[in-house]
């Protein structure tokens, strides 16, 4: 398999990326992994068989988390060398967002940076679709600084608090250490649609606001630029995208602990290591013999593309486990 180098992620709220044996395109709502021909529609498979071993033909439709979006590119470009003929789509809403085309069984699979949450798994029974719920790697969520922030590039929990829970007040940098800059704090933020954002809000916020000057987007490379174009600018969000920006930005330690794959993987980089997720329908995988395939073609090489792109991958016997629920659903 080849060394798939990270792409970064352009795609707005809403926007769809699907790749393919002829790489991604841009457009406006979706563009499509294809055959050579124009041939992938349908669902009908041309034998009952392994990932390599028939070739098959369908269509697989997803969406969701931005975070996990550059693992789901990367296995999609990568299957089209195996299976050209099945078309494979991934939305980038949101892990919110990608959750209400899931209950709304617009989608097979959705991508997810955070757990479901009990509410969502009340719509999903409610609409009758039972789902599994795959990790595919771990995330260690990024705050980041401009590289000319040379005073805040170490902060603990509770500073993060002080910075980014709305309090009424326009914050300084100073408000957290009066040896700091009194310069206005510009904040910016995943959208709330963000698993990112849910994340976050769980851990660092405690359900409480955030700062209301912040600037949302559930598009990570507005946030970058802002962060980068902006010395008194603090933002964050996923690894991969701070790994891919490093030189344009600088990660803030937390507790004295910097991110990178060993103290994600180990959790001491918490609170903000967390696991990534792939939920996936179960009749679809029961039907849709594509789908089945190109799943068990995502937990075989999801270690090595999350790598790959700059996420940390699970402990091999995680996949092994994974392999198995879907070997018995099938």
């Amino acid at each position: 398999m080849k060394k798939w180098k990270y792409l970064t992620m352009t795609a707005a709220l809403g926007a769809t990326f699907v790749l393919g044996a002829c790489g991604s395109e841009d457009a406006d709502t979706e563009t499509e992994t294809e055959t050579e021909d124009g041939a992938a529609t349908g669902s009908e498979t041309t034998d009952n068989a392994d990932s390599g071993d028939a070739k098959l033909s369908g269509e697989v439709i997803g969406d969701g988390s931005s975070t996990v979006a550059p693992i789901t590119e990367a296995l999609v470009e990568e299957y089209a060398g195996v299976q050209p003929d099945v078309k494979v789509s991934a939305g980038v809403s949101g892990t919110g967002g990608g959750f209400e085309k899931f209950i709304a069984g617009e989608t097979d699979f959705s991508n997810a940076s955070r757990p479901i949450k009990e509410e969502e798994i009340a719509e999903l029974e409610k609409a009758g679709i039972d789902y599994t719920e795959f990790q595919v790697a771990f995330d260690g969520l990024t705050v980041v600084v401009n590289p000319e922030n040379d005073w805040a590039t170490d902060l603990t929990v509770d500073q993060l608090k002080q910075l980014w829970i709305e309090d009424g007040t326009t914050k300084k940098w100073s408000d957290i250490d009066p040896s700091w800059p009194e310069e206005e704090v510009v904040f910016y933020s995943p959208g709330t649609d963000s698993g990112t954002y849910d994340y976050f809000d769980e851990v660092i916020l405690d359900g409480a606001d955030l700062a209301k000057a912040a600037t949302l987007s559930e598009d990570d490379n507005v946030l970058v630029q802002g962060v980068a174009g902006d010395k008194n600018a603090i933002g964050f969000f996923g690894y991969a995208y701070y790994l891919e920006n490093q030189d344009k930005l600088t990660a803030v330690k937390i507790d004295g602990v910097e991110p990178n794959n060993e103290t994600i993987e180990s959790g001491e980089y918490t609170p903000l290591s967390r696991p990534l997720f792939v939920y996936a329908k179960n009749t679809a995988l029961q039907e849709n013999e594509a789908f089945y395939d190109f799943m068990k073609f995502s937990l075989e090489n999801a270690g090595e593309m999350a790598e790959a792109v700059g996420y940390v991958k699970l402990p091999d016997e995680k996949y092994e486990e994974g392999l198995s629920t879907l070997e018995g659903l099938k």
